[in-house]
């Protein structure tokens, strides 16, 4: 958790110097959901990724160098210098692309899943998108899809509240992203995505029912992002004040807490 927060902050400063060109979408503030997740996982199993990718890449155990000579345009990069910030993949470690089209995932995650289970494997595949995502037509394909053929696959909305700067009670309806499984006959649940433990925990217990053929499953891990959506974002339609409230609950620090960890040596 500690590595991704350090290398967006990084990133961050590179881009703002303009040493990097383009943009970004950084994934601080959210890192627990990401390594919860995978601490979860067995080899095999395979990720598909959003434009907000590092996070979940470093997670999944690519290569941090990797990855920044990516975003610098180098052919050290796991994607050649290519694919750039939300276009890098790394198949040796089972991580299907980072993806800037929103919910562009879910469906390559799905196909993923339907291999998988033709091949008579016990992975799963999760896939990873944002609470805006929901509201595209690729989210209810492929979770109905998946529930169709129960396959393997985990879907994980992080929610961090605001699609680009629209709010989520602005756009989407129901209580949670997560009530929306009951319309596919699925598992569907909340958890505290500034808790790592807590989302471990979940992935755990869904993960092993999806290898045991009960199908998927769509976990929804309430979170905030600390940056703006992109690096021009000013961030105007939120307040400093329930920014501030989201840092106060930051989920690095309630790890550090929670292992008894001195500040000294948490840095």
């Amino acid at each position: 958790m500690l590595l991704i927060r350090r290398f967006e902050e990084r990133l961050d400063d590179l881009f703002a110097s303009g040493v990097i060109k383009g943009t970004s979408h950084l994934y601080a503030g959210q890192e627990a959901i990401a390594v919860g997740v995978c601490a979860a996982l067995h080899p095999g199993d395979l990720m598909t990724s959003t434009h907000r990718g590092h996070g979940h890449f470093l997670a999944k155990g690519g290569d941090v160098k990797a990855l920044m000579a990516e975003l610098f345009g180098k052919a050290t990069g796991p994607s050649k210098g290519r694919g750039g910030s939300q276009h890098v993949a790394d198949y040796e470690h089972g991580f299907l692309g980072s993806n800037g089209i929103t919910a562009g995932g879910l469906p390559i995650a799905t196909g993923a899943a339907l291999a998988l289970q033709m091949q008579k494997k016990s992975n799963v595949v999760v896939s990873f998108f944002g609470e805006g995502g929901s509201n595209q037509g690729t989210f209810h394909e492929s979770l109905n899809m998946a529930a169709v053929w129960k396959l393997p696959v985990i879907f994980i909305c992080e929610n961090n509240l605001y699609a680009m700067s629209t709010r989520l009670d602005e756009a989407t309806s129901g209580p949670t992203i997560a009530s929306r499984a009951a319309g596919y006959g699925i598992a569907g649940e909340v958890v505290d995505g500034t808790d790592f433990f807590a989302v471990r925990e979940a992935m755990e217990k869904h993960g092993e029912a999806a290898r045991s053929g009960d199908g998927p499953v769509l976990l929804e891990a309430q979170t905030y992002r600390y940056y703006g959506h992109s690096k021009s974002d000013k961030r105007e339609y939120r307040t400093r004040d329930e920014e501030e409230q989201w840092r106060s609950r930051d989920c690095i620090e309630k790890l550090r807490l929670a292992i008894g960890v001195g500040d000294d040596e948490f840095s």
